[in-house]
């Protein structure tokens, strides 16, 4: 748990930035943006709780189909999914 609480609070001012960007950018096209901004403050929350991070995992492989990046969006989009994915390998080691 401490290693990803880590990584979250290290990248937790560009996740807060990212996840609210891609909703403005890419909300109209890409829906589940909003639901990752959302899943995204639960996570943050929880790991600042220090509470099982696993269903909430789960749950953001679900809405962004495991990561997968669109190919019509931006770098931001591209980054914050890779930073999230990276969240959850470090997750999943622990």
């Amino acid at each position: 748990m401490t290693a990803v609480k880590d990584y979250l609070n290290k990248n937790q001012e560009k996740l807060d930035l990212f996840t609210k960007a891609i909703t403005i950018a890419h909300g109209k096209n890409h829906p589940e943006v909003f639901a990752v901004r959302e899943e995204y403050l639960n996570l943050k929350e929880a790991a600042e709780n220090d509470q099982n991070l696993d269903d909430d995992f789960d749950q953001l492989r679900e809405t962004t189909q495991n990561y997968a990046i669109p190919g019509d969006v931006c770098p931001t989009f591209e980054a914050t999914y890779q930073m999230l994915e990276s969240a959850d390998s470090i997750n999943a080691k622990a």
